[in-house]
């Protein structure tokens, strides 16, 4: 029996050895990854966030990879602008039109408070001249009932 015991008492040992070999292995070499690195099976959910423009457009480049940590403010794309632009272009091709035209009414404007300034003056003058033909007439019919004029140029004042 002493010769199963040493076998057994050897295999005891191979096994021990095995174990703190193995076991000084795995101490020594470690997993892989650098001290404060834990790995671990698990599943992780994304949060998915909405993004959205001020005003619609087509994107002319992302300048970020999916999967990638973004900061707040942290430009995501850039936008193709050449459309906005050239919208802007017309808008302010429009204003100037449009000052232009408000420019043309005000001295469309000035020029009927003129037209009017001069019709009243015509006016007036057209009075001043009846005034004074009324007053011609009205001398020159009293001349013609004193005998003082005769009937032909009262008759022209007449006309």
């Amino acid at each position: 029996m002493s010769i199963i015991r040493s076998w057994w008492s050897v295999a005891a040992a191979l096994v021990m050895m095995a174990v703190v070999g193995v076991l000084a292995f795995q101490n020594l070499s470690g997993n892989g990854q650098p001290a404060g690195i834990a790995s671990g099976n698990g599943r992780i959910e994304a949060t998915e966030v909405d993004i959205s423009a001020l005003s619609a457009g087509r994107i002319a480049s992302i300048r970020v990879d999916e999967g990638e940590f973004v900061t707040r403010g942290q430009p995501l794309v850039q936008m193709d602008l050449r459309q906005l632009d050239a919208q802007k272009l017309q808008a302010e091709a429009q204003l100037r039109r449009a000052r232009i035209g408000v420019q043309t009414a005000e001295s469309l404007v000035v020029q009927a408070e003129a037209q009017h300034k001069a019709a009243g003056a015509a006016v007036e003058q057209a009075r001043a001249g009846a005034d004074a033909a009324e007053a011609r007439l009205a001398r020159t019919e009293s001349l013609a009932r004193s005998n003082v004029a005769s009937q032909q140029v009262l008759d022209d004042v007449r006309a």
